[in-house]
């Protein structure tokens, strides 16, 4: 009897595990249909679904609010919050680093540098501006990340040189855009400006579906990691004698991490700290195994964006409050409560 204990301890800990991820997915959609119901145009829930069964082909304005307005940006939050909160994880993972997060050491700044690069330039590819800015996003989110990997390398990826790195790329990448700001005309400006706030305005069908195959890759890559991922958790020296090539696996998810960071500021601009505060809810319920944190964290990227923008739709006057500013307004102070709670470690 005493032999089975420890598998009965194992199995009621995923069982724990399992009703906290089907309780995030509950969570998730009821914050799903609770945005679409909030708006300026007074729709009932029962409506809202009769226009969601009937389909986008009809012609009142009921169907162009919910299928051409709404439907898009409350899709756009879960895919862009999904994977925000996935790169958020994997770069706290390969770092080792629970203050680590794109925002953080700096990802997103370049990403929305070389996408502000892109606006002020009309940047497009095959006619298409949005591929143009993504390819922007995604080109300086590498090298940023490429720069933290080799100086994390030298330094052993400690703590103190990742987030100092992490202030010095935020402090040049902001003020590199401030400058593209200062020159460009008033209307690019004002462009640049509306857009680095993470503005859901901008949501169209064309973002939902780009960031939906962005995430779900970058979810299959990490998917076939996470043993790889779990173990290196436990350090690493104990992933690297279990045969784990730990430079090749960090390189992997900091290209994955960026391409992830490029779909979303690509399209809504830059959104903080949802990459850090997500990983840590989930890490908080479902502990250190990626077969679950995975998932969960996923989710509740998603749960954090969509509540966002419902606030930021309650708190408008006429037009929408960027969604970047609300996740700013809850991630500041947690972001203080781990910098006071790793000081206290230390």
């Amino acid at each position: 009897m005493e032999d089975n204990r420890p598998d009965l301890i194992y199995k009621s800990i995923n069982r724990k595990r399992i009703i906290i991820l089907l309780a995030s997915i509950i969570a998730a959609l009821a914050a799903l249909i609770t945005d679409l119901c909030v708006g300026s145009s007074g729709m009932g829930i029962g409506e809202i679904i009769s226009i969601l069964l009937a389909g986008p082909h009809g012609g009142d304005v009921g169907t162009l609010i919910i299928w051409s307005i709404r439907l898009p940006m409350t899709l756009t939050c879960v895919f862009v919050g999904a994977s925000l909160a996935l790169a958020g994880l994997q770069v706290q993972t390969i770092t080792n680093n629970p203050l680590a997060s794109p925002y953080t050491l700096g990802i997103s700044a370049g990403a929305s540098f070389g996408a502000a690069i892109s606006i002020t330039m009309g940047l497009s590819i095959a006619g298409v501006q949005w591929i143009g800015t993504a390819s922007m996003a995604f080109i300086f989110a590498i090298g940023v990340s490429l720069a933290i990997f080799f100086l994390g390398r030298a330094k052993g990826m400690n703590t103190s040189t990742l987030i100092l790195t992490g202030i010095i790329m935020n402090f040049f990448f902001t003020a590199l855009q401030q400058y593209l700001q200062y020159t460009a005309s008033a209307e690019v400006a004002q462009i640049i400006s509306n857009w680095s706030f993470g503005n859901l305005s901008r949501a169209s069908w064309a973002s939902v579906w780009v960031s939906a195959v962005i995430f779900i890759i970058g979810f299959l890559i990490m998917s076939r990691l996470t043993w790889k991922l779990t173990a290196l958790t436990a350090g690493e020296e104990r992933a690297k004698s279990l045969g784990i090539n730990v430079e090749r696996l960090r390189i992997i998810v900091f290209i994955v991490c960026a391409l992830l960071i490029a779909g979303a500021v690509g399209f809504i601009g830059t959104v903080a700290f949802v990459g850090l505060v997500a990983p840590h809810c989930a890490r908080m319920l479902v502990g250190e195994d990626q077969r679950f944190l995975t998932p969960v964290t996923t989710i509740l990227g998603s749960l954090i964006m969509l509540v966002a923008s419902t606030v930021a739709k309650l708190m408008s006057n006429g037009s929408m409050l960027p969604v970047g500013i609300i996740t700013s307004i809850v991630g500041v102070p947690f972001l203080f409560v781990l910098l006071m709670r790793e000081g206290k470690v230390r």
